[in-house]
């Protein structure tokens, strides 16, 4: 299970603006922003956009300055392959170790749409023992040993908000790398990256 929330694209005016920068070219300049507040790019930037995004990763540093900012909440197993992607990118999690205890443990805290009924069987154990530990911390937060079991006994199928920053030179490599991987979740990721302003034109380069 993947979940993506409140997208935001920032900084495409001036990621558009710099890319004419090399050659003076900002009166050719032709994007307006529309009623709603978007920006929306004229004939002329997209163009250069379009051929600078295809020129190779030198030509396309614009990119870098398009910004991403969303939130996404997915599984342990899955946020372990992020990580990999380190470079431009920034994530703000919910704390395991803090809030582990606040709320009681239910199926849908992890990500089980793809368990048969004797995974289902083993994930229902698993929650009743984190359950039950939950309640011996709260009864006696003094004794931190319930604490260490649940924190250790956690299913990597537990689901972890984070919000995340990225701009589209990392959305390339991520949608190329991931858009055919076995994960599920990589699958629902790379459908999101398409729903982004311009990502025919300016992620999906290699296509």
């Amino acid at each position: 299970m993947l979940k993506t929330e409140r997208t935001s694209v920032m900084n495409l005016e001036n990621a558009i603006r710099g890319a004419r920068n090399p050659m003076n070219s900002w009166d050719r300049s032709d994007s307006t922003y529309a009623e709603d507040g978007r920006y929306v790019l004229g004939p002329n930037d997209l163009d250069l956009a379009v051929r600078l995004a295809h020129a190779g990763s030198d030509h396309r540093k614009f990119l870098r300055q398009i910004f991403v900012s969303v939130d996404i909440t997915a599984p342990l197993y899955w946020w372990k392959e992020f990580d990999t992607y380190k470079v431009g990118t920034v994530a703000n999690s919910t704390s395991t170790m803090h809030k582990i205890h606040a709320k009681a443990f239910e199926r849908d805290d992890f990500s089980h749409d793809r368990l048969d009924e004797d995974g289902l069987a083993m994930l229902d154990a698993t929650i009743a023992y984190l359950e039950s530990e939950r309640g011996k911390f709260l009864a006696d937060k003094t004794d931190r040993q319930p604490w260490h079991n649940m924190i250790q006994m956690l299913p990597s199928s537990y689901n972890q908000m984070r919000t995340v920053t990225l701009n589209y030179e990392n959305l390339i490599n991520i949608y190329y790398a991931r858009k055919s991987h076995k994960l599920a979740e990589w699958h629902v990721l790379c459908d999101w990256i398409l729903s982004l302003p311009y990502a025919r034109e300016l992620i999906c380069v290699k296509d």
